[in-house]
């Protein structure tokens, strides 16, 4: 492995880890950061042995943002070049069924915000800082923050967030829903690992369409979500998840409960 590289892709069993490595620049997203992200994401993808997939960074913080290197050399095309790969790589995370966990510390301010947006459990530790930082650049958002904060805080509060700028503590998260557990600093890696073996062991088809109903509720009505869910109740029910699931729940049960 190059641990020289802009982001690791590690391997333990069904578990995979993608953890973005520019310690010296608090893991800001670079081009070479970004393109290997995106293949990281197509290689997870594809391989469905991949169970679970854990985002986390290297050194003192979870993800300080975009390059302003970059940006400041060539504002336009930095952008451009950054935020394509990216793009690409975002609708891989929120449509595969593995579950995307993102180990969070340190900082997580702009497109690092954006990313444990678009995860789907968020685990922080204690102390950590976090900044959605746009507008004090003077642009707008990127990386599905004005997709996804809306959605989990509401817009009132996501325009607050977005517009003012401010940063906020791991405990604010916790309290507006944007991460789901924060724990010391010292258990989180131990909690982390914890979590992904006990989705890694689970219905992976089934996670997968939850993940999908749950994104996509909001863009249909009533009757297109109720056929969305038929369908995709009708399609796990023909894997050997279900069939378990359903046998060991039946074992489990009292006799008049079980309809026995």
């Amino acid at each position: 492995m190059n641990n020289t590289a802009p982001l690791l892709l590690e391997r333990d069993g069904p578990i995979a880890t993608l953890r973005f490595n520019r310690p010296e620049a608090l893991n800001a997203i670079d081009v070479p950061m970004a393109n290997a992200f995106l293949a990281a994401v197509q290689t997870i993808a594809a391989d469905p042995g991949v169970r679970a997939v854990v985002l986390c960074g290297n050194g003192k913080g979870f993800m300080a943002g975009g390059d302003l290197a970059t940006l400041r050399a060539n504002p336009v095309q930095g952008a451009i070049d950054i935020l394509t790969p990216l793009n690409a790589a975002l609708p891989l995370l929120a449509q595969m069924n593995a579950p995307v966990i993102a180990q969070v510390h340190g900082v997580a301010a702009g497109a690092g915000l954006s990313l444990l947006l678009m995860a789907d459990y968020v685990l922080m530790a204690e102390g950590t800082r976090l900044n959605l930082a746009y507008i004090n650049l003077g642009t707008s958002c990127d990386v599905g923050a004005s997709w996804a904060l809306p959605r989990v805080v509401g817009l009132r509060k996501a325009l607050e967030i977005a517009l003012l700028g401010e940063a906020f503590t791991a405990d604010d998260a916790l309290r507006l829903g944007l991460v789901n557990r924060v724990v010391p600093a010292a258990e989180l890696e131990t909690a982390t690992a914890a979590l992904a073996q006990r989705l890694a062991a689970g219905p992976t088809v089934a996670y997968g369409a939850m993940k999908r109903l749950m994104r996509e509720s909001m863009d249909r009505t009533l009757p297109e979500q109720l056929a969305a869910e038929k369908e995709a109740f009708v399609r796990c029910a023909d894997t050997e998840d279900f069939r378990a699931g359903v046998e060991a729940f039946h074992q489990r049960q009292p006799a008049h409960f079980a309809g026995r």
